[in-house]
């Protein structure tokens, strides 16, 4: 087994870069709060191989499936989580020099993702001839305000004097690497200096999907002030920038404060007052004073699900990190959203919803979260019942066939042998409603929408029989 990481039973802790491994490193370093979630990127940016990858619970896009032949019921695109407009973005430049880990000269590397909070932290002291700087980055996407990503960057003078400039970026020039023809899938509205917002839509799709608006706003502070930027945009992009000059012994240290709006809650007309309004209560407090309520909620979520594992700290640690994992992804707030397979760490598996959820997810979530949080992932199920009977029309059944792969209800999965023969996902979306309803002891979901569900079920069970349609479908 390939192990890049050192065993700690809370900490996903490395000493080295493994260049040869950043990509695996920045998949397990990955952090969400469940609205959005992005991979271990570095914000200075690096110009080795790596995947950059931001991702908003949600939002999507029907890319157009290739395919050589066509089959009965064969899904017209295949839905997948685009890679999102970027915000985690600090370049820095010591003495003219980008700090860039792939070609400049470092020592003393370390980055560690917290599990107790969602905390991922990275230091490494950076070395211009002879100016030696220490640069720390914190970051974490807050599960007090969900729209609010906060990052802070340190930067500690060890030896010389160090001319430090600075670059905040909110960009929306990203691409994913799984689209077909190297497609983009975002298109810029508007830029906005004064104010440091971007905002962006998705292309236009053929196939009824709505699309998708974002708006991203940031704010700086210096040593916990506000500081005056430079600012400057361009299509689809919005810099900051802020420069000091330090002498051996003297430390900055710079906060970027990131609001991300979506249309599926916020209509694009409103998004820049709400940015607005949620980045002035954001600025309220520092952010160690936001992250100790960041870390409260993080206390009692695991205060109920923690799994104590005596004498094998390698088998602690990979249980902790599959339940932060998890509850980083999902944590039942949101009924619109469901758990992608591989959460918010990469483009495989399109960030969809899969029938693992009710087959492997719900008995996870039934044992340490809350009952309400189960109750969503079923009430997910029952809201696009209407998607499961329109699937099972497309190969001229009856009753509802849940999908395979899906963020609406429609079948998007682009595998026709794997789509419309493993059909015993209808079976998984039944067993989870009894697992709920027998843990739980509550009736009340199995006895109103669950009833739906397991009734549209039956009847595709039932192939050539003739019933009337559920209530609310068709």
């Amino acid at each position: 087994m390939k192990r890049i990481f050192e065993i700690d039973p809370w900490l996903v802790q490395s000493h080295e870069l493994h260049p040869q491994e950043m990509r695996l490193q920045e998949s397990l370093t990955a952090i969400g709060n469940g609205y959005m979630g992005m991979r271990g990127n570095f914000e200075e940016g690096y110009s080795g191989d790596h995947l950059q990858g931001t991702y908003l619970g949600g939002v999507w896009f029907p890319d157009k499936t290739r395919v050589g032949w066509w089959k009965n019921g064969y899904p017209q695109y295949f839905g997948k989580a685009i890679n999102a407009p970027s915000f985690i973005g600090i370049g820095i430049r010591i003495n003219g020099e980008k700090v860039d880990l792939a070609t400049g000269k470092f020592r003393d590397f370390r980055i560690a993702l917290d599990m107790h909070q969602g905390l991922l932290t990275r230091t490494f002291i950076y070395e211009v001839e002879s100016t030696t700087v220490r640069l720390t980055f914190r970051r974490f996407l807050s599960n007090e305000i969900k729209e609010a990503g906060l990052i802070e960057v340190v930067a500690q003078v060890l030896s010389g004097q160090a001319s430090i400039d600075f670059a905040a970026t909110l960009d929306g020039n990203v691409s994913n690497e799984d689209s077909n023809y190297d497609e983009r899938f975002w298109q810029p509205v508007e830029e906005d200096a004064q104010a440091q917002n971007i905002q962006l839509i998705t292309k236009a799709n053929p196939y009824q999907v709505p699309r998708f608006t974002v708006l991203l706003k940031q704010a700086l502070r210096l040593n916990g002030k506000p500081v005056q930027t430079t600012n400057e945009t361009a299509s689809g992009l919005a810099t900051a920038r802020v420069s000091t000059t330090l002498n051996a012994g003297q430390s900055v240290t710079l906060e970027k404060d990131v609001i991300v709006l979506t249309s599926r809650d916020v209509a694009p007309d409103k998004q820049p007052q709400t940015a607005t309004a949620l980045m002035t209560q954001l600025q309220t407090e520092s952010f160690d004073q936001r992250l100790a309520r960041h870390t409260a909620i993080w206390a009692s979520r695991w205060a109920q699900s923690d799994v104590v594992i005596d004498g094998d700290d390698a088998a602690q640690q990979g249980i902790r990190f599959n339940i932060a994992q998890l509850f980083m992804t999902y944590y039942g707030e949101d009924k619109r959203l469901n758990v992608g397979p591989k959460g918010f760490t990469g483009e495989k598996y399109g960030g969809a919803t899969y029938w693992d959820t009710e087959a492997y997810v719900v008995p996870m979530y039934l044992a340490v979260t809350p009952p309400s949080v189960t109750r969503a992932l079923l009430e997910y199920r029952h809201d696009q019942l209407p998607g499961a009977y329109h699937n099972a029309q497309q190969q001229g059944l009856k009753g509802a066939l849940f999908p395979m792969v899906t963020f609406n209800g429609i079948e998007c999965h682009n595998e026709w042998e794997i789509t419309f023969e493993e059909i015993h996902r209808n079976a998984a979306v039944a067993f989870a409603i009894y697992q709920y309803t027998a843990y739980t002891g509550d009736e009340s979901y199995v006895n109103h929408d669950g009833m739906e569900v397991l009734i549209g079920i039956s009847r595709f069970w039932l192939i050539g029989s003739t019933f009337p349609s559920a209530r609310g479908a068709t």
